[in-house]
């Protein structure tokens, strides 16, 4: 009997969690598509955005902006900043694990490349990691779990300003890249300089028409200047707040799809739980059958 009522304990237990899994399942496909929404709505933005930082950055030749430099030899301070994306909370399956490695790789990278990295970690994950690991952290990004543009452009002005005075040589971002619903990728980007737009903006999408591009002619109002002041740091904010809209939008994913099989597993537990306590009862059944048998034919004698 005590054998039967210990999976009895065990089954109501594994239930109990199949409730919890279950109703956190439903709070991140909720909090997904909320989320898929604001990455969906961003995405197209900051990619013209983009494509007409580049337009412009081709366009006028003769005029130069701190954002589009590329640090030399001479003025090279030999740091670089990284942003890591992370949560602030667990039970996301290997969201995490895989951002974090992505990050790591990369600084590794760039140690063996003479660089030091100064790392701008959003998430409590992130930063229990880094701290695990001895590595010193420059920012601890508070973000929260829903990003607002005001905070992550604060962030952006800061990185900016780092950049142009010289502190940094190059900025980047590690989170990850969410294609599309059922494919998420951690990657590494990068937000600084701008300088590489041009290729970027001049990139055919696939199954275009073949032939050159045609070459767009602008007039500008006010002049070019004062246009890419205004443009390159929207880019650049844009951008970064994109990579934190992608993130969110990743992590409720993986919290989705490990709360699913969570609540499945507890499924496949409770049924064979119950076949054991089954098979438990009818042997005890069979036990007491016994007994009695045996004590009637104990009585006739």
């Amino acid at each position: 009997m005590a054998k039967a009522r210990a999976i009895v304990k065990r089954r109501k237990a594994v239930r109990n969690i199949r409730k919890i899994t279950k109703t956190m399942q439903m709070i991140a496909t909720a909090k997904f598509q909320k989320s898929l929404k604001r990455t969906v709505a961003g995405k197209p933005y900051a990619l013209k955005m983009r494509e007409l930082v580049a337009e412009l950055a081709r366009a006028v030749e003769d005029v130069s902006h701190p954002l589009l430099r590329r640090p030399t030899a001479g003025d090279c301070s030999g740091r670089i900043a990284l942003v890591v994306i992370t949560s602030n909370r667990g039970l996301a399956g290997a969201y995490n694990g895989n951002v974090l490695r992505k990050a790591m790789h990369f600084i590794g990278e760039q140690e063996s490349s003479g660089k030091k990295s100064d790392l701008l970690v959003a998430g409590k994950k992130g930063n229990s990691y880094f701290n695990f690991q001895k590595r010193p952290i420059t920012q601890r990004l508070e973000i929260g779990d829903t990003p607002r543009f005001e905070d992550v452009a604060q962030v952006a002005n800061w990185l900016m300003e780092q950049f142009v005075e010289g502190h940094y040589d190059a900025v980047h971002v590690a989170y990850m890249n969410f294609l599309s619903a059922g494919v998420q990728k951690a990657d590494v980007i990068s937000l600084l300089p701008l300088a590489g737009l041009e290729a970027a903006g001049g990139a055919r999408p696939k199954g275009g028409t073949a032939g050159p591009a045609a070459a767009a002619i602008y007039d500008f109002i006010p002049d070019a200047k004062t246009l890419l002041d205004e443009l390159l740091p929207s880019a650049v904010r844009g951008a970064l707040f994109q990579a934190f809209l992608e993130a969110t939008a990743s992590e409720h994913v993986a919290r989705m799809v490990a709360m699913k099989s969570a609540t499945d597993n507890a499924d496949k537990m409770t049924k064979s739980l119950t076949m054991r306590y089954n098979r438990a009862r009818q042997a005890q059944i069979t036990t007491e059958l016994s007994e009695i048998m045996g004590g009637v034919e104990a009585m006739k004698k």
